[in-house]
C-alpha cells in the first residue's frame, strides 16, 4: 500500500485567513468553519497567530513549516521585518504596487531640507533651529499621477544614526552634493552605507546655479568614493539641480519613477500592518503620539497593535497632512494615538488580530519584562572596578527632549565624551516638559536638568527657582552638546605647567624655623623670585621642595635676585637644608583641561 504524499506548506507567523486558505489550497469558508470549531471567530481579512494556523494547518493534513522564525513573545526587530518583507515578496499574487520611499541625505547644508520645501512647496527649513534639520520626518507627493513617500534625515554628523536609519527605510537614496561645495565626511559615510547595503541611488547635483559651482570637481570626488555616475564610467543616475530655484526637480521626480518602475516595488495590502516608528512623543492633549511609515500591510482605526514591548488600540490615524484617514497602506507616513506608552524610534509595530492579539499581548508583556535575575557574591575584580568607579569625578544630567528620535542622537553623541577622569551620569532620560518630578530628582542628586525643544511647566519652573536647581534648554543639539562638555571639562584636574625660573647655591644655615628654615646662598643661574616653589637637590638627588616665602638682598627685602647675586631666604617645608645643596626655583601654573 502507497503511503500517501503529505503537503507541505509554510506559514509565517502571522497570516490572514484569506492568505492561509489560499495557501492550503483550500475555500476560506472551510477554513473559517475549522477555525470555529477550535473556539476562535475571525473574519476573511483578520488575522490569525503561527500556532493557531499550525494546528489548523496539521488538522488538515499539512505539514508546516515555519517562513520565519518566531516565537510568541518575541519583539519584532528590523532584521526580522527585513525577513518578513522578503518572504512576502515570494507569494506574487498577493503583491500589489505601493509608492517608493525615497530618503534624502547629505552632508549638513547641502540642500537636502530645501530641496523637499520646494517640492513640498513648504518652509520646514526656517522652522528648524540653527537652519539644521533635527528630527525625521515624511510626507508624500504626487507626480504624473503617482505617489512618492519621502523621509528627510538630519546631515549634521551629531545625527549618524538617524541617518542610517533612514537609509535603511529607504526604496530609493538621494545623494545631495553642493556643487559649491563637494564631497564632504557626511557625504562619504553615506555614500559607504548605500554602497554597503545596494540600496538604489540618484545623485542630486545641488546649488548648480552658484558662481563658484563646480560639477566637474563633484563628479572627480564622486568618483574617489565609489560614486560611479552615468557618463562617467558607472551607472548611478544623477541630476543637477538648483533647489532654491526649483531648476532641474521635474527631472529628478522623473528619475524617481523611472527608478520605481525598473524595482517594481509591491506589498501585501490584505495582510496585517507592519510599520516603523519614525518618530514619538508626548502630546499634552492626545497623549502618546508616533510617525509610523508602513512598509506592508494595511493599518486600521480600532486595531491592536504591538509595537516593541509596547501596546495599544489604533485611535486615530493622520496623513502626512494632517487629516484624520480610516486606514493607512504601504509606504505611507502617519501619525498615530492610542498607545500606551512613549514608542523608541526604530521600533516595529504590528498589528494583532483583536481576540488573538489580546491574549499574545499579554504573553509579549510577560516574556519582556520578566528577565533572568542575577544573584550571588560581587567578585573582587568586580569590587575594585566598582571602587575604581567611585572614584571618577560625576556630572550628573536628567535630559528631556521632544521626540524619541533626537533623544536617540544626543545620547548617541553623549556616549563618544569619554574620559578616564569624569563620568557622564544620565539619571533620567524622557520625553516631554521638564515636570516638578524632574527638578526633584536633580535636587537630590545634584543633577542639572536639560531640555531640547521642551521648557519646564511653570510649577517646574517655580519649584527649581526655590530650591536652585539649574535647568537649561536648547533648541540646536550641539550647543547642548558643548554646554554638557564644557561643565564636564571643568570638573577635570588642571594641567600643571612646571617653569624653571634659576639656582641657588646655599652656603649658610641662619634660622631653623618651625615649618622650615633661614639659609643663604649665591643665585648660579637665572633668577631667584618669592613666592615661587623651590626643589632641594643634593648629591643629583631630588629630596624635598616648599615654598620661597620671603627674599632678602644686603638685609633688604626683594622680589627677584639676579644671577651671581648673593641673598638670604626663608624656605617653608619639611625637609632640612644643608650648606652644599641646590635650590631650584620654580613656577607653576594651572591650565585648564577639555575632554
Amino acid at each position: 500500500m502507497l503511503n500517501k504524499k503529505v503537503k507541505k506548506v509554510k506559514i509565517p507567523f502571522q497570516i490572514t485567513v484569506r492568505e492561509f486558505a489560499q495557501r492550503l489550497g483550500m475555500d476560506t469558508p472551510e477554513i473559517i468553519k475549522k477555525l470555529m470549531e477550535n473556539g476562535i471567530m475571525a473574519s476573511i481579512n483578520e488575522s490569525i497567530d503561527y500556532e493557531t494556523a499550525v494546528i489548523i494547518a496539521e488538522d488538515l493534513g499539512f505539514e508546516t513549516k515555519p517562513d520565519q522564525t518566531f516565537k510568541s513573545g518575541d519583539v519584532i526587530t528590523l532584521e526580522k521585518l527585513q525577513e518578513i518583507l522578503k518572504h512576502e515578496q515570494e507569494n506574487k499574487d498577493l503583491l500589489s504596487p505601493r509608492p517608493p520611499i525615497v530618503t534624502i541625505l547629505g552632508h549638513v547644508d547641502h540642500g537636502k531640507t530645501t530641496l523637499l520645501d520646494t517640492l513640498r512647496k513648504t518652509h520646514i527649513a526656517e522652522k528648524e533651529s540653527g537652519g539644521i534639520t533635527q528630527h525625521i520626518t515624511a510626507y508624500q507627493i504626487r507626480k504624473k499621477g503617482k505617489l512618492i513617500t519621502f523621509i528627510d534625515t538630519p546631515g549634521h554628523e551629531a545625527f549618524q544614526s538617524m541617518r542610517q536609519r533612514g537609509a535603511g527605510l529607504a526604496d530609493i537614496a538621494i545623494l545631495v552634493v553642493a556643487a559649491d561645495d563637494g564631497v564632504k565626511p557626511q557625504t562619504k559615510e553615506v555614500a559607504d552605507f548605500i554602497l554597503e547595503n545596494k540600496i538604489p541611488c540618484i545623485v542630486a547635483i545641488n546649488k548648480i546655479d552658484k558662481p563658484e559651482a563646480n560639477v566637474n570637481k563633484v563628479h572627480q570626488e564622486l568618483a574617489e568614493i565609489g560614486i560611479l555616475l552615468e557618463g562617467y564610467g558607472g551607472e548611478i543616475p544623477y541630476n543637477e539641480i538648483s533647489a532654491k530655484n526649483d531648476m532641474g526637480l521635474d527631472k529628478l521626480l522623473d528619475t524617481i519613477l523611472l527608478i520605481a518602475d525598473i524595482q517594481d516595488f509591491k506589498a501585501n495590502k490584505e495582510r496585517g500592518a507592519f510599520g516603523i516608528v519614525l518618530e514619538a512623543h508626548k502630546d499634552p492633549e492626545k497623549g502618546f503620539v508616533a510617525t509610523i511609515l508602513i512598509k506592508t500591510g494595511t493599518l486600521k482605526v480600532g486595531q491592536d497593535v504591538i509595537v516593541g514591548d509596547k501596546y495599544g488600540r489604533i485611535r486615530d490615524i493622520k496623513d502626512y497632512a494632517g487629516h484624520s484617514i480610516k486606514s493607512a497602506s504601504p509606504s505611507m507616513p502617519v501619525t498615530i494615538t492610542g498607545l500606551s506608552e512613549i514608542l523608541n524610534s526604530n521600533d516595529i509595530l504590528q498589528v494583532m488580530d483583536q481576540k488573538i492579539g489580546r491574549k499574545n499581548r499579554k504573553l509579549m508583556r510577560g516574556s519582556i519584562k520578566s528577565g533572568p535575575q542575577r544573584v550571588g557574591a560581587i567578585s573582587s575584580k568586580e569590587l575594585i572596578k566598582n571602587i575604581n568607579k567611585a572614584l571618577i569625578k560625576r556630572y550628573s544630567v536628567i535630559i528631556k527632549t521632544d521626540v524619541r528620535g533626537t533623544l536617540e542622537a544626543i545620547k548617541q553623541i553623549l556616549e563618544t565624551l569619554k574620559s578616564n577622569e569624569v563620568s557622564l551620569d544620565i539619571l533620567y532620560e524622557g520625553v516631554g516638559p521638564i515636570t516638578e518630578t524632574d527638578i526633584q530628582t536633580a535636587q537630590t542628586s545634584q543633577a542639572t536638568v536639560y531640555g531640547f525643544n521642551v521648557n519646564p511647566t511653570s510649577a517646574a519652573n517655580r519649584l527649581a527657582e526655590n530650591i536652585n536647581v539649574s535647568v537649561k534648554t536648547y533648541s540646536v543639539i550641539y550647543e547642548l552638546i558643548e554646554d554638557i562638555k564644557e561643565q564636564m571639562s571643568e570638573l577635570l584636574d588642571p594641567e600643571i605647567k612646571r617653569t624653571d625660573l634659576g639656582r641657588l647655591k646655599v652656603l649658610a644655615q641662619f634660622k631653623n624655623l618651625k615649618k622650615g628654615m633661614v639659609v643663604g646662598g649665591s643665585v648660579s643661574q637665572g633668577k631667584i623670585v618669592k613666592g615661587q616653589h623651590l626643589e632641594i637637590v643634593r648629591d643629583k638627588n631630588i629630596i624635598g621642595n616648599g615654598m620661597l616665602t620671603q627674599l632678602q638682598q644686603n638685609k633688604q627685602d626683594a622680589v627677584r635676585v639676579k644671577e651671581n647675586m648673593e641673598c638670604g631666604i626663608t624656605f617653608e617645608g619639611k625637609e632640612r637644608i644643608e650648606v652644599g645643596d641646590t635650590l631650584i626655583c620654580y613656577k607653576e601654573e594651572k591650565i585648564k583641561r577639555k575632554l
